[in-house]
C-alpha cells in the first residue's frame, strides 16, 4: 500500500480550552476521495487542520501526524501539493483584493499580494491558466467586495488548483451559496475528481457527496463512528445514528439526500 499523505496516529487535539479530538486515528491515501460527514462539532474542520497545519496534535509518546511520511513537512511544499477552499480562508481576505489578486496569492501562500512579493512572468501565466480553467476571466478584475459569495467561492477554487495540486481539500464548500452557485461548483468539483485529483471533503451536507467520492468517515464528537465504503455507510439507519434523529435517505444518479423519517 502506497503511503498516506495525511497519518494521524494517538493524536489528541484541542481547539483553545476545548478537547475536539482523543487518541485519533485515521489515514487518508491518494486515488480514493473521501468525505468526512458529521454534524456540526464532530470535529471535522479540526481534522482537516492537521493536514493544512494550522492546528498541531498534543505531544505525546506515540502520537504523529504524518503528512507524505513525514513529522515535519515543510508549508511551502504543502501548499504545492494541497489545494484548500474553506468559509475561513474565504472570509480571510480583504474587500479591496480583484478576483485575480485570489487566485494569483495561492501561488504564494498568502491571502493577498503584498507588495514585498515578486511576481514574474510565469506567475502570471499559471494565474491566467487558472481563471481560464474555471471561466472567471470576466470577474478577474473585480473587488472581492463586488463579487457573490458564489463567485468569491469559484475564485477560491481557483486559487486551491493553481498549483495543479494532486489534493484538494475542501470544508463544507457549497456553505452559504444558493441553488444554482452549488450546483455549479459541484460540477466543477466532479470534473477535478474526473480529471484525477483525490478529494478530501468535509461537511455535514449531504448532497455535497460527489459520485466521485468512494469512501466515507461518519465523525461524531470526535470519534470515528464508522469507516468505509459509501454505498455501505450512506444510509438510513447509519445517518440516524450519526445525526441522532430519524432519517430517511434516497440516492438519485449518485447523489444523495436526506429526509425526516416516517413517523407512522
Amino acid at each position: 500500500m502506497s503511503t498516506p499523505y495525511l497519518d494521524i496516529h494517538n493524536a489528541t487535539v484541542y481547539r483553545g480550552e476545548n478537547r475536539v479530538l482523543t487518541q485519533f486515528n485515521l489515514r487518508f491515501f491518494r486515488g480514493e476521495s473521501t468525505c468526512i460527514l458529521g454534524p456540526n462539532g464532530a470535529g471535522k474542520s479540526t481534522l482537516l487542520k492537521l493536514l493544512t497545519r494550522e492546528l498541531y496534535p498534543v505531544v505525546n509518546d506515540g502520537t504523529y501526524v504524518k503528512i507524505d511520511g513525514s513529522e515535519t513537512a515543510v508549508i511551502w511544499e504543502l501548499r504545492k501539493k494541497i489545494g484548500l477552499v474553506s468559509h475561513d480562508l474565504q472570509a480571510g481576505y480583504d474587500a479591496h483584493v480583484s478576483g485575480r489578486q485570489v487566485v494569483m496569492s495561492g501561488l504564494f501562500g498568502t491571502i493577498g499580494i503584498h507588495g514585498h512579493l515578486e511576481v514574474t512572468d510565469e506567475h502570471q501565466v499559471k494565474t491566467s491558466d487558472a481563471i481560464a480553467q474555471f471561466g472567471l476571466q470576466d470577474l478577474e478584475g473585480r473587488r472581492y467586495w463586488h463579487l457573490s459569495t458564489g463567485q468569491q467561492r469559484k475564485f477560491l477554487l481557483a486559487r486551491a488548483m493553481v498549483h495543479q495540486p494532486g489534493i484538494l481539500v475542501l470544508d463544507e464548500p457549497t456553505n452559504g451559496l444558493d441553488l444554482k452557485a452549488s450546483h455549479e461548483l459541484l460540477l466543477q468539483l466532479q470534473a477535478l475528481a474526473q480529471s484525477g485529483t483525490t478529494l478530501l471533503l468535509a461537511t455535514h451536507h449531504i448532497y455535497e457527496i460527489l459520485p466521485e467520492i468512494q469512501r466515507v468517515v461518519l465523525l461524531r464528537e470526535g470519534q470515528v463512528m464508522a469507516d468505509g465504503d459509501k454505498a455501505q455507510l450512506i444510509t438510513s439507519q447509519s445517518l440516524s445514528q450519526l445525526y441522532q434523529t430519524p432519517l430517511t435517505v434516497e440516492q438519485r444518479n449518485g447523489f444523495y439526500q436526506v429526509f425526516p423519517a416516517n413517523y407512522e
